[in-house]
């Protein structure tokens, strides 16, 4: 399953590395801020070569991030990263403190006013 987020780096965190089975890695955890209506703030998880493209970002920069999210099991609780495979740079970053116009696509129109008493379920 793969999927696509567009947004702006609110925040690029310390690299962590060490040594497993298969040999080094090296982790690089990184906040995006969505741009939608009601932004949200997605951190995500870059991995071995995915890394070095963030020493070239900074915050207010616009990418599109494309990643695979992936739950674990440990000690009874569920964890859920998402794993970043690739990262591309769609704008710079914004110097200005306004936001950008965004094009919101059209309304559902609103179901029919229900009468007294009637529950929709």
């Amino acid at each position: 399953m793969a999927n696509e987020v567009i947004g702006k780096i609110h925040a690029i965190l310390q690299s962590q590395s060490g040594a497993g089975k298969n040999g080094q890695w090296i982790k690089q955890d990184f906040v995006i801020e969505t741009i939608e209506q009601y932004p949200k703030k997605v951190c995500f998880e870059a991995w071995n070569d995915k890394t070095s493209i963030l020493k070239s970002l900074k915050p207010g920069t616009q990418v599109n991030v494309a990643f695979n999210p992936e739950s674990r099991e440990f000690n009874g609780k569920w964890y859920t990263s998402l794993r970043v495979w690739k990262i591309d740079v769609t704008g710079g970053s914004q110097e200005s403190g306004s936001a950008p116009a965004y094009d919101m696509p059209p309304m559902p129109d609103a179901p029919p006013p229900m009468p007294d008493g009637d529950l929709p379920f």
